[in-house]
């Protein structure tokens, strides 16, 4: 009989997480968006000055501007980093918290505090809300930490297993969900700018191409120092398998060699048997058994380069899922210049900030790997390129029907016209007051009243309607260019 893998304890001393949720912003308003960052005392990000980085983290972790320089390619490097809010890219402002809370579920109880809240103005109107958080110095098992992201990254907890779960501000007293604490208390003010799409329901969800309404985890954990990290804690982290909601330790699956195949695929095992990282769909998680003070610099790659890294194809992976939906989305024989548009985003996108390789160095190159496996970039991109594919095929159709179509008219009248003489002029027409005498037509001066009216009308047709395609073209492209 096969054996069952064993759930084993680990012991956490120490542990920083990131929560991160997309969401997509009105970018037309960016400038008040702005305006309203400064007066919530939110500071702007610019890779020369990291003070407000260090500040942020507790003034306990730096994080080198020279090396997020160098660890990028030059061309995503002036993508994510822009000096200023007028140029293309991702606009980072963050915020100080520094903010103790207690996180209650059934019998457990954990002291926890809000670091630092990063918001992040991403291109084509996609906003980031990361909310940095830690746990209080104390000992917890790794079942009660990976409850506390499973249950915290759940902004609409819908399942029973994600119920239950309440807030406490030590500072105020207020009971939060996770909701309340984002969108209420800790960035009221967001609301206003963020966009709903219309066919969807909930409080918030404004991206119906994503997934679910979960945030992705992010966490750098130190167990004790030499512990023995099993393959069951490392499947464990990726999957987020903390307890059941009878208190029991879980894992969601039970075959050794299951567990063995999903690891092989997703964790990084570089700096073994000391430090793991492990990449899935859910979360991005470093443990090391080596203590903080001899991890400083793994500290600072997590919260520094590994954070853009993530960043970076976290933002691709929901711009391809956004394709695929606002494809799905076309009704072809109506949705000309909504072809047209998302021709163009494909191609901006492809071009502008979408590239395989991100970083230059090693690691780097096996967590962009890592990431584009995790998120099934390459998969989704693959299917974008089939989608622009179609898009042009029926963009040439949709081209060659109406100069058909334009061709078939223009050769009816002209046959007639020639019939004609390449004269439609009546007699009657000469004169206002004669057009009583329509009644009286023949034959042939019927089809030549018809045929000079029609071609008019379609004269008229063909100037409002090019004229009115002109416009919408460019509407649409003040639109695309104010959400780059």
């Amino acid at each position: 009989m096969q054996k069952t893998i064993s759930i084993t304890e680990l012991d956490i001393l120490h542990s920083h997480m990131s929560f991160t949720l997309p969401l997509r912003y009105d970018s037309r308003r960016k400038d008040a968006l702005a305006q309203t960052f400064k007066k919530n005392k939110y500071s702007f990000f610019r890779i020369d000055e990291l003070a407000a980085e260090s500040k942020s983290n507790g003034n306990e972790i730096t994080v080198n501007g020279k090396e997020l320089e160098q660890y990028f390619l030059p061309y995503i490097e002036n993508k994510l980093f822009p000096a200023a809010l007028n140029e293309k890219g991702f606009h980072r402002f963050t915020k100080a918290i520094q903010e103790q809370f207690e996180y209650k579920l059934r019998n457990t109880t954990l002291s926890f505090i809000i670091q630092s809240v990063d918001i992040i103005l991403g291109p084509f109107d996609i906003v980031f809300l990361t909310v940095k958080v830690q746990l209080d110095n104390q000992r917890t098992e790794l079942a009660d930490v990976l409850d506390f992201m499973h249950h915290f990254r759940a902004v609409e907890p819908k399942l029973e297993e994600e119920q239950g779960m309440i807030i406490v501000s030590l500072e105020s007293g207020e009971h939060l969900t996770v909701q309340n604490l984002l969108f209420e208390y800790l960035c009221p003010f967001l609301k206003e700018y963020i966009l709903h799409d219309d066919k969807l329901g909930g409080s918030f969800g404004s991206l119906p191409y994503y997934e679910d309404e979960r945030m992705y985890v992010t966490a750098f954990l130190f167990s004790r120092e030499g512990s023995l990290i099993t393959d069951d804690q490392l499947y464990r982290m990726g999957a987020l398998d903390g307890k059941l909601p009878n208190g029991e330790l879980f894992i969601s699956a039970t075959n050794p060699d299951y567990v063995r195949r999903s690891l092989k695929q997703s964790l990084h095992d570089r700096w073994a048997p000391d430090t793991y990282s492990i990449t899935t769909i859910h979360a991005f998680i470093t443990v090391t058994n080596r203590p903080p003070a001899e991890m400083s610099k793994e500290l600072s790659h997590y919260l520094g380069t590994h954070y853009y890294n993530f960043l970076l194809h976290y933002f691709y992976k929901i711009m391809l899922l956004r394709v695929s939906f606002e494809y799905s989305q076309i009704e072809w024989k109506k949705d000309e210049e909504y072809v047209k548009s998302l021709i163009k985003f494909i191609t901006l996108f492809s071009s502008g900030y979408y590239s395989q390789e991100v970083s230059t160095r090693s690691e780097g190159k096996e967590l962009t790997q890592m990431f584009q496996q995790a998120f099934n970039i390459d998969g989704l991109f693959k299917e974008v390129n089939n989608t622009l594919h179609e898009l042009y095929k029926s963009q040439e159709n949709n081209a060659s029907d109406k100069m058909n179509t334009l061709l078939f008219i223009l050769t009816i009248f002209t046959v007639i016209s020639g019939i004609y003489g390449m004269n439609l002029v009546i007699q009657d027409w000469e004169s206002p007051s004669a057009w009583r005498e329509v009644s009286t037509y023949t034959f042939f001066e019927w089809i030549s009243l018809i045929t000079a009216l029609s071609g008019i009308g379609l004269s008229a047709y063909l100037v409002a309607t090019t004229f009115g395609k002109m416009l919408v073209s460019k509407l649409r492209r003040k639109k695309s260019n104010s959400s780059m």
